[in-house]
């Protein structure tokens, strides 16, 4: 695998570990407020997490009926200064980093930490691994008339010619395979809305995941690391050379 330098101005605005588990219907929620004793020094916001289910039910010649409930199906766990966001849930475990990003190895061994509080708890099955890191490319703005966004995008949008070539907003998604590592990823990019006219504030967001009827903790954590350095080669083969400059 390819190892990136480390940029010291890394455009991460938001990074989150997800890991999914077959749902015990069994399971006692109220088990979970039990994490808050353990973190609430570190995490002391605590919120309970609503999921609702509709039913609709259709017969002939009479008005569909619909239905829902609403239950908890866990608890939100946040520290004091809102950076850092932690999910215990029934169907998984989410840890989220906002900006600012330290390195791989502290926010994967936050991750861990609070992971193995919750499997203590819940003895999981899991299903899936996900890395998702969504970067915020601040272009900035020159006094020429149309900004080329192939100058920080390998793969940016394309107006056809003959159109005016001024570009307000733009959004595309691609979904790739990778075979070799039996992974997905989700790429998407997106030109939000200028808020400092000196900069084109544009989005790229990459989930990588990979999926299975069950794999092991030692397999799923393993994962995490290919995923990582999946992300990696994603990101430094969407951003052109000038762009990189942008986080020295």
């Amino acid at each position: 695998m390819a190892e990136y330098s480390l940029l010291p101005n890394a455009p991460i605005t938001e990074a989150l570990i997800d890991i999914r588990i077959k749902i015990k219907e069994d399971f006692d929620i109220a088990q979970f407020l039990s994490l808050h004793d353990a973190i609430s020094s570190q995490y002391p916001d605590k919120k309970t997490r609503h999921k609702w289910e509709g039913r609709f039910e259709f017969k002939k010649g009479e008005t569909p009926i619909s239905a829902g409930t609403e239950k908890i199906d866990g608890y939100i766990f946040t520290s004091a200064d809102g950076k850092q966001i932690f999910q215990a849930r029934i169907d998984g475990f989410t840890f989220n980093k906002l900006k600012p990003y330290d390195k791989w190895e502290t926010f994967r061994d936050e991750a861990l930490r609070l992971w193995e509080l919750y499997k203590d708890l819940i003895s999981p099955e899991i299903i899936r691994v996900a890395l998702r890191f969504i970067n915020k490319i601040d272009i900035p703005l020159s006094s020429q008339a149309v900004l080329d966004f192939d100058d920080y995008l390998t793969a940016g949008p394309i107006v056809p010619k003959g159109l005016p070539q001024g570009l307000s907003s733009f959004l595309t998604r691609m979904v790739i395979n990778d075979p070799a590592i039996d992974s997905a990823a989700i790429i998407t990019q997106a030109f939000e809305q200028i808020v400092n006219p000196k900069f084109v504030p544009i989005i790229l967001d990459i989930d990588v995941f990979k999926q299975r009827e069950v794999m092991s903790e030692e397999e799923a954590w393993q994962t995490l690391e290919v995923l990582r350095h999946f992300k990696n080669e994603i990101f430094f083969a969407s951003i052109t050379d000038k762009a990189k400059e942008l986080f020295q």
